[in-house]
């Protein structure tokens, strides 16, 4: 897969969100790391309907049977960055690799406009890895 020079790589999972642009050229991508954007999972009602009002509540106290719910609206969250940037035109193409659970939830959240700039997705968890790894999980 050519990676066109200044795609944007979301690398997510549950946990953490990594951004990166290819600032190198197509046949040869450099994966150079942005600033992430401090973001605030407030959304707890994705994915909520699993869960009843009791454990929605706990997800606000911090219980750890509730991980899920944070996992979830943590990933909603960046998907909610990500729509924006797509609209405010700051992304014109996008590559997501995040692990097939947050991707999945990921794609509930994608804006349509999103979806025009998606250039890929891998579902794989790849937050933490070397930049090298992760391009070469593109053309795995």
């Amino acid at each position: 897969m050519l990676l066109p020079n200044g795609t944007v790589f979301a690398v997510v999972d549950g946990e953490k969100f990594e951004l990166y642009r290819n600032s190198g050229i197509e046949a040869e991508p450099r994966l150079t790391a942005l600033t992430v954007p401090e973001l605030e999972p407030t959304n707890f009602s994705a994915g909520a309907r699993e869960h009843d009002a009791g454990s929605r509540h706990k997800a606000r106290t911090g219980d750890p049977s509730n991980d899920s719910l944070d996992e979830r609206a943590h990933v909603a969250a960046v998907t909610d960055w990500l729509n924006r940037k797509v609209l405010e035109r700051e992304i014109e193409q996008l590559i997501v690799v995040a692990d097939p659970r947050s991707l999945g939830e990921m794609r509930r959240h994608y804006h349509k406009e999103l979806k025009q700039v998606l250039v890929g997705e891998v579902a794989k968890t790849m937050t933490g890895r070397p930049a090298a790894e992760i391009v070469r999980a593109l053309h795995d």
